[in-house]
């Protein structure tokens, strides 16, 4: 007989296993994280060398099993030879942009205090992200501001066909347990997922369905797992 139950861990369990995951992750430098849990919700503070490190830790906290939420309060400090003029960040930002083949023209590139803000249009989700991917790591980046909008081709009468078709094929997820309700170029997502992953996943797939202008995602994490009698 096979049992599911809710996981539930302690907070000393959730923060060892935080800690351990964080170590495990080549791209982030935990001893200079400092982690805090209570009640299964977990607070990141403490300093990233860069954007992209800072969202690589929320990532990896985003797979352990039994986090119920994230608090990113990690701060950014450069190192000094990372540090960088605003010219210098918007002339390598346009750079990867460009370099992108993803990427439509048209996007243009702002710089203040490392900090990118990305405006244009682009007609699907997967380029507005690709944009801001490509700038994240560049040296001395402390933020992205992702403002590129969407201006889709596709009618909205396919999005909600396309997204569920997707899902089905998907081995990631239980596409039994999400419903998908579409309004227009709006989408909403409901039920539950086993864990973030799948969440991300389920969020991932939906933005990728051609004509999504805008997604509510509210899905709901149910960790579980199986006992064997």
């Amino acid at each position: 007989m096979t049992m599911i139950n809710t996981i539930r861990k302690s907070d000393t369990q959730l923060k060892t296993d935080v800690l351990a995951e964080l170590a495990y992750e080549p791209r982030v430098e935990v001893t200079d994280i400092g982690v805090l849990v209570k009640d299964g919700t977990v607070t990141l503070n403490g300093y990233a060398t860069s954007y992209g490190e800072k969202r690589e830790a929320v990532r990896a906290v985003k797979r352990i099993v039994g986090v119920k939420a994230i608090a990113d309060d990690i701060e950014i400090k450069l190192p000094h030879p990372l540090i960088q003029t605003d010219t210098d960040i918007a002339a390598a930002a346009a750079q990867h942009i460009e370099w992108c083949n993803l990427i439509p023209t048209g996007i243009n590139v702002t710089v203040r205090e490392g900090w990118i803000t990305l405006e244009g249009e682009v007609e699907g989700e997967y380029q507005r992200k690709a944009a801001g991917n490509v700038v994240q790591h560049l040296s001395g980046v402390k933020g992205v501001s992702n403002l590129v909008s969407l201006k889709p081709k596709v009618t909205a009468t396919a999005v909600e066909s396309a997204i569920q078709s997707a899902f089905k094929r998907n081995a990631l997820m239980d596409a039994n347990k999400i419903q998908v309700e579409t309004s227009g170029h709006e989408v909403t997502l409901r039920g539950n997922v086993r864990n973030f992953g799948e969440l991300e996943e389920a969020e991932r797939v939906a933005w990728a369905a051609p004509g999504v202008l805008f997604l509510d995602n509210q899905l709901t994490v149910k960790w579980v797992f199986e006992e064997q009698h």
